[in-house]
């Protein structure tokens, strides 16, 4: 099955996203439960400081599969981030992901 990647990049200040924050962790461990292959996480810059936005790997059937999982993302329901999706093809080298 193909992978897709989700960025975003915050639109607002840190503490007014904190409570979609926890609740897009929420509703990531709610679809590990229930079997997605799925991790998110967030960038941080060459100080190793967070930078102000986030990286979501999923695995679905389709694009359209996945942009419709997306589309249900406190993150992206909350309007504080600019975000795109695109899907990853593996070109060189194994991470353990097939």
């Amino acid at each position: 099955m193909p992978w897709f990647v989700k960025t975003e990049r915050f639109l607002r200040p840190y503490d007014e996203l904190k409570p979609h924050l926890q609740a897009h962790r929420a509703w990531v461990e709610q679809l590990r439960n229930q079997g997605a292959r799925i991790s998110s996480g967030y960038l941080v810059g060459g100080d190793g400081q967070p930078g102000g936005g986030g990286l979501l790997l999923l695995e679905c059937a389709s694009y359209a599969e996945a942009a419709a999982l997306v589309a249900s993302d406190p993150m992206l329901l909350s309007g504080g981030v600019d975000w795109t999706l695109g899907e990853w093809r593996s070109a060189v080298g194994d991470l353990g992901l097939r």
